[in-house]
């Protein structure tokens, strides 16, 4: 399957467990822009968070998904805030398939509630934060989405096979076109 896949969600939809799936699946390389951005610091999300504050953090990720969104015979995994930018929105329509992983918010949380590593829902209220999060990105991810797929109560394997058909599907339409 020839192009990119870029992955966007909001955290604990499965970007980057189901990336990796896709990557496998499909031999292309895996890259995940969170772990890129803490690779190129040598320091967490949250300290980044901490330091730099959102602004600093969305810069770093800004200038990381502009350039892998370049590079050929890639899955990317973004982080759940990429989208509000629209910068970020643009590079990877330009640059290969958007595939939004849809999850409810209950879902969601049962998948966050226990993670200390995602400085957004270090509130009182992590599961409002969620819904909330939710309501604003949601339309971004379906803008910039080439395909939606619910990973709510699914196992990886399916999802992954899930996907893979409806991008074959999308191939072969792209291809009688």
């Amino acid at each position: 399957m020839p192009g990119n896949f870029f992955l966007v969600g909001l955290m604990g939809a499965g970007k980057t467990t189901v990336g990796r799936a896709l990557a496998r699946a499909t031999g292309k390389t895996f890259y995940d822009s969170d772990h890129e951005i803490e690779a190129r610091t040598g320091v967490r999300i949250p300290t980044i968070f901490e330091v730099e504050g959102e602004t600093g953090f969305r810069a770093r990720e800004c200038a990381v998904i502009a350039e892998l969104s370049t590079m050929s015979d890639i899955v990317l995994a973004t982080g759940g805030g990429a989208v509000l930018n629209p910068d970020n929105r643009a590079a990877l329509r330009r640059g290969g398939l958007v595939i939004y992983l849809r999850a409810s918010v209950d879902d969601l949380y049962m998948r966050t509630a226990h993670d200390k590593n995602r400085p957004l829902l270090q509130t009182a209220n992590p599961k409002q934060r969620l819904a909330e999060l939710f309501e604003v990105r949601d339309p971004l991810y379906r803008e910039v989405a080439d395909l939606v797929v619910d990973t709510s109560r699914q196992t990886v394997q399916h999802l992954t096979h899930q996907l893979l058909q409806q991008l074959e599907q999308k191939a072969y339409a792209h291809r009688q076109a």
